[in-house]
């Protein structure tokens, strides 16, 4: 059993309301966590038929089972539940009271925001941080085969190819969960939009330009892009708007949650094929944000995390915004530190007038501590406080 770092603040936020809920991608542990953390309450899921039937049938007589409350798996099957539920948690007063997990924003969120408003805290959960493989000494030692395998849970606690994992996943889930949301007639298309997207990863969302290679409409790309934000297959970083006299790109980038999925999609084969694909270096800066987005998700907050780029084509991979100050972070996929490196950075503070604390995550090893910028090796990302950015 890996540890998941969301335990503490699911724990934490039972304690102040009578419902939870955890989303996030399949196969990112939920059900796991949430029986972990809950171990005395019973445990229910909707992918079972019966269950379901059950359920819709008579919401009433199946809340009235679980007078200590239970643990509501794949929510998003029966989001009609919900009233019942508050009804229950407003007579009752009781903290902690049911625990939901689903794998769709869309549909779910939208329910509970209406029938749970002010009741409900939420807890989004992605595959594993590579603090929590580390903290069992699982995580990769090749950064090539870590960005190759991803960091979904199944791939470390089976003895499994990463490529048949993967065939399996996009197979039975990815599949499945479009086409309850999106009427696709061609399954091929939307596998090459799938492929491009991954081709795509680290770069500005160019909508027309992706919708032109795939052959379809830009309304239809906006939706299938839509559709995978929802099931937590790929992510956007928005820009961040602050006019410092520049005129800004205003486009989100797209990433992937999991670089092992995007690897997979490329169809890089082996860690020595990744280590000379031309992907690599966006493949490491994807795995990057992804961590930085993991810190802020298990810590039961929002994204803060943003980009900079201006009309030259300058670009600082992340901006931190912690409310107070903005925490410019640049990540380099080279072990080998160059003058080159703090080149956006220096541009940055310069323009900006900030000359803040700020980061530089790189394929290498030795920490460092140069004007300012903190070097931070890729393994250590999340080991203590120095190096926790996202919090």
């Amino acid at each position: 059993m890996i540890q998941r770092a969301a335990e503490k603040t699911l724990k934490t936020l039972s304690a102040g309301f009578p419902v939870v809920v955890v989303t996030g991608p399949r196969q990112s542990g939920k059900s796991t966590l949430v029986k972990t953390a809950f171990k005395n309450k019973p445990y229910v899921t909707f992918d079972e038929i019966d269950t379901l039937e059950s359920a819709k049938a008579d919401p009433r007589g199946f809340l009235s089972r679980f007078p200590g409350g239970a643990i509501f798996d794949e929510a998003q099957k029966f989001p009609d539940i919900f009233p019942y539920v508050k009804a229950r948690v407003d007579e009752s007063k009781k903290k902690g009271e049911f625990i939901f997990t689903g794998s769709q924003q869309f549909g779910l969120m939208s329910r509970i925001t209406e029938s749970l408003a002010g009741r409900a805290a939420y807890v989004q959960l992605l595959p594993f941080s590579m603090k929590e493989l580390k903290a069992v000494n699982r995580l990769p030692r090749s950064l090539d085969e870590l960005l190759l395998n991803g960091l979904y849970p199944p791939l470390y606690d089976r003895n499994i190819l990463p490529q048949h994992w993967f065939v399996s996943y996009v197979t039975t889930y990815i599949e499945r969960d479009i086409r309850a949301m999106l009427n696709i007639k061609e399954l091929s298309t939307f596998h090459r939009f799938l492929r491009m997207c991954a081709a795509r990863t680290g770069q500005l969302l160019n909508i027309s330009g992706l919708a032109n290679d795939c052959g379809i409409s830009n309304h239809t790309a906006r939706s299938w892009i839509s559709v995978l934000e929802a099931s937590y297959i790929i992510f956007l970083l928005q820009p961040h708007f602050a006019n410092f006299g520049k005129r800004l790109v205003k486009t989100p980038k797209l990433y992937f949650h999991d670089t092992g999925l995007a690897a997979w999609l490329l169809n890089i084969q082996n860690a020595q094929h990744l280590s000379i694909h031309p992907s690599r270096g966006a493949l490491f800066e994807n795995i990057i944000v992804s961590e930085l987005l993991k810190q802020r998700y298990n810590s039961g907050s929002s994204s803060n995390l943003y980009f900079w780029r201006d009309n030259l084509g300058d670009e600082l991979d992340v901006l931190i915004d912690n409310g107070v100050n903005l925490i410019p972070v640049e990540i380099k996929s080279g072990a080998t530190i160059t003058a080159d490196y703090f080149r956006t950075l220096d541009k940055w503070k310069k323009i900006t007038g900030r000359d803040t604390q700020s980061y530089l995550i790189y394929a290498g090893r030795e920490r460092l501590t140069r004007h300012n910028i903190i070097i931070t090796p890729w393994r250590d990302i999340g080991d203590d406080k120095r190096y926790i950015l996202a919090n």
